[in-house]
């Protein structure tokens, strides 16, 4: 194994990963820290730990892999995904960490939802945590399937040892450094994809002979791989965009923006996480793209992509650069995989031991407590995920396709609108959710007209959202004057 360099480089970026949790623990000195970080990432910080929460694996190989197959038709999803990331960005972070901080310094969306709207009774709580554990559960364990996978093919482990091998490092630093130490990890994470997805599509072009000797390569494969609108209606492509109006509703994205050091670092942060998702999706675009004339110029190594069509980055980075840097850049897979099951862990965590257990089994529980609860909790998702993993087959990765409709059409909405209209209520907020989830559940059964639930799920979850503010009574006075003096501080510092 250590002949080998590619495990070498694997196996470092490993324990790099975890000396970063054992150095964020000494900065984790209270729940707070453990599981928001304090409220003290910086813009840059903040910008690619956002970019390496929502980008897993599929960044990598889903994304290049279907456009090797089928040409730039595939990339309205990325196109999609910027547009919503920069919406979410402009309509929802800097509001977002304001609100959070004078709505009772909340820690996760359901405690936002139950202070912003004064729900005495927990039923926004109750309701928003059950989603996030459900979903995020399911998420984790595609997380830790992926990251089996990847350990299965470079070690040529058995599943069930690379299930367990791959999962262990993730959980291990976010166990010991909780919030601060996926925020630097993923940092680090996002950078090691943008330089492999920048890096690898020139290479290709290089030993193809440019930019345009490339594009005609593939033009000779065929003609449509140029085609935008091949394969696709116009509802098509407006499904694909759709995937934008995701963002919104994601809580291991929206978290992020509550642990920013201030709604200051928000402009930068968002140039900055911008641009990372324009060189990311451009490279994965790219990669996929100029890799489909790569193989055909090289048919003879075309032997594993041709098995498996997502493996096109994998197999080109260990053609075009000697191994150690092949090492390097095939890491970038695994850091997908793994910023991604790192925050969702913890968003599952903090749901678990705020929302539940400091709510209503220890509302007067220690600090110390609390991170250990937390750390408990890592623990006990993450045997949840292994165990739901152990059958890759199964039905997790067919329930995966749900979670990021589920939680734009369930949260989207509610917490865009909760931002900012003064007249919503908990009534709007509760009929939000459950439409918004229960759209989404029965339109992906049925598939009518075409149309990605997501369309119909967001668009639901709002009519429901104003119908049942507007027939409710009007908020509290206390509701209104905290909403204001967060219009007032925004737009103060905007």
């Amino acid at each position: 194994m250590f002949s080998n360099p590619t495990a070498v480089t694997f196996i470092g970026y490993l324990i790099l990963m975890v000396l970063v949790g054992v150095f964020a623990y000494y900065y984790t000195r209270n729940y707070a820290d453990f599981i928001l970080g304090g409220r003290s990432l910086g813009g840059f910080v903040t910008a690619l730990s956002v970019g390496a929460s929502d980008m897993s694996g599929w960044l990598l190989m889903g994304l290049p892999g279907a456009v090797f197959l089928y040409g730039i038709s595939q990339s309205w999803i990325a196109i999609g995904l910027i547009i919503g990331s920069w919406f979410n960005w402009k309509l929802v972070a800097a509001r977002l960490r304001v609100y959070t901080e004078k709505a009772h310094n909340s820690l996760t969306l359901p405690d936002y939802l139950s202070h912003r709207f004064e729900d005495k009774k927990n039923v926004l709580r109750i309701i928003a945590a059950a989603v996030i554990l459900i979903f995020f559960t399911i998420y984790c364990a595609s997380g830790v399937v992926a990251g089996a996978r990847l350990f299965e093919n470079t070690f040529s482990m058995d599943y069930q040892t690379a299930l367990i091998v791959g999962a262990a490092a993730t959980i291990l630093y976010v166990f010991i450094g909780g919030f601060l130490a996926v925020s630097w990890t993923d940092t680090i994470q996002a950078s090691i994809m943008c330089i492999a997805l920048i890096v690898t599509p020139i290479a290709v072009m290089m030993d193809a002979g440019g930019f345009t000797a490339t594009t005609e390569r593939v033009a000779e494969i065929s003609p449509s791989m140029l085609n935008m609108m091949e394969g696709h209606t116009v509802i098509g492509v407006i499904s694909l965009l759709a995937w934008g109006l995701g963002y919104f509703g994601q809580p291991h994205i929206l978290v992020r923006f509550m642990a920013a050091k201030s709604i200051k670092v928000i402009p930068n942060a968002r140039r900055v996480g911008t641009l990372w998702m324009l060189f990311c999706l451009a490279g994965a675009v790219a990669v996929g793209f100029f890799g489909s004339a790569y193989f055909s110029m090289h048919p003879d190594t075309a032997g594993l992509v041709k098995e498996n069509h997502e493996r096109v980055f994998i197999v080109l980075s260990s053609l075009l650069f000697n191994p150690w840097i092949a090492g390097l850049l095939m890491s970038a897979i695994l850091a997908a995989v793994m910023s991604t099951l790192s925050c969702q862990l913890l968003v599952c965590s903090s749901t678990l031991t705020q929302d539940f257990y400091r709510t209503y089994l220890r509302p007067n529980a220690s600090q110390r407590e609390l991170v250990w609860v937390g750390r408990t909790m890592v623990l006990a998702i993450s045997v949840v995920a292994v165990w739901l993993a152990s059958d890759p087959t199964g039905l997790v990765l067919s329930l995966v396709s749900y979670a990021w409709a589920g939680f734009a059409a369930a949260f989207g909405p509610v917490i865009l609108i909760s931002l900012w209209w003064k007249r919503m209520t908990k009534t709007g907020a509760l009929a939000g959710m459950v439409i918004g989830a229960a759209t989404v559940l029965i339109w992906n059964h049925f598939a009518w007209f075409g149309i990605y639930e997501i369309i119909p799920g967001f668009l639901f979850a709002t009519i429901g959202i104003v119908v049942g503010s507007l027939l409710d009574k009007a908020p509290s006075e206390s509701i209104t004057k905290t909403f204001d003096a967060v219009d007032a501080e925004v737009k103060a510092l905007s």
